[in-house]
């Protein structure tokens, strides 16, 4: 056989079989990779957004491998004062006809003035321009994020104080126009347990989790410059206004904990494989052993169990020296 013959074969069987055997290693964006956000939209590709204190970044990458080099592109930045600084947690959601970024941002002097604020952009999630399209509450609220019930509509989520103590995760009525917000704040989840309360008593960084026929809400709980800090699990009964707390059954501890030298495991969110047949997890994490809340903090990936009966379990964080086949 002549060696061209050879090649040519190995090359057919790669491309046959590459989707199958492509993998990659964790962390996904380091550093630079607090408050990951990472979906799949139906052009292909990976999304990932996170936290760059300065300005809203997008990447796109047709695998996850992809995502640790792909370029970033801004679609915002302001020298509005109200708005201008500790630009966090960005999270880009399909709202039925346009794609919308959810983000905190506040002023350069303290985070007094963090709130949350929206993007509206168009029918790509990638060619489109964002435009901006306003402040959505007028309380000390971050993280915001978007949870969907079949009988009640669209809810933001977040971290908020609105008539307690602590950092709490806190619901609001989400307007059909997706930039704005009506009804009242009501409170589900507040820092009562022992993991919650690490360092300091906190719940934030919500994520909606749709698993098993559940709807779920995961969380980051205790504070970030602990290595405790971790998530998380409210689980909705599926009937009772989602508004109300005795709606929500919450874990008797961390769903996610630090382990294989990453530390302070928190604020995530969730995407499904091109098959739908996987869920994963996006995550951050620091090899601080105190913790840590800063810009060193590394996303990382990895797939969830997901039981018929809707149990979940997010496992423990992957070694970066693990090789992770692509979400199929």
């Amino acid at each position: 056989m002549k060696f061209s013959s050879i090649i040519s074969g190995i090359a057919a069987a790669c491309s046959l079989f590459g989707s199958a055997t492509a993998a990659f290693t964790n962390p996904i964006r380091s550093p630079g990779g607090s408050d990951p956000f990472i979906m799949r939209s139906g052009d292909g590709y990976y999304y990932l957004m996170t936290t760059s204190w300065t300005d809203l970044e997008i990447a796109r990458s047709t695998t996850i491998a992809g995502l640790k080099t792909a370029t970033k592109k801004v679609i915002y930045t302001s020298t509005v004062t109200n708005r201008c600084c500790n630009i966090w947690a960005p999270e880009i959601h399909w709202m039925g006809s346009a794609w919308y970024v959810y983000f905190t941002a506040g002023n350069g002097d303290n985070l007094d003035g963090q709130r949350m604020h929206v993007l509206k952009g168009g029918a790509s999630a990638w060619d489109n321009s964002y435009t901006y399209a306003g402040q959505l509450n007028d309380v000390w609220a971050i993280d915001a994020s978007v949870i969907r019930f079949s009988a009640y509509g669209n809810y933001l989520m977040f971290s908020c104080m609105y008539g307690v103590t602590y950092q709490s995760i806190c619901l609001q009525k989400l307007n059909d126009d997706n930039i704005s917000l009506s009804g009242s704040i009501t409170v589900i989840s507040s820092p009562e347990q022992t993991w919650e309360k690490y360092s300091y008593p906190v719940n934030e960084g919500p994520a909606a989790l749709y698993a098993g026929g559940k709807t779920m809400i995961s969380y980051s709980a205790s504070y970030c410059w602990s290595p405790n800090y971790c998530l998380g699990l409210l689980t909705w009964d599926g009937t009772t206004s989602p508004t109300l707390k005795s709606a929500w059954t919450k874990s008797s501890g961390c769903q996610l904990s630090s382990g294989s030298g990453h530390y302070g495991t928190g604020h995530n969110s969730f995407f499904t494989s091109p098959s739908g047949g996987e869920t994963w997890i996006a995550y951050h994490a620091t090899s601080n052993s105190a913790g840590a809340c800063d810009d060193t903090r590394y996303t990382m990936v990895q797939k969830i169990t997901v039981g018929s009966s809707g149990s979940v379990s997010f496992g423990t964080p992957a070694a970066n020296s693990l090789s992770i086949s692509e979400p199929v």
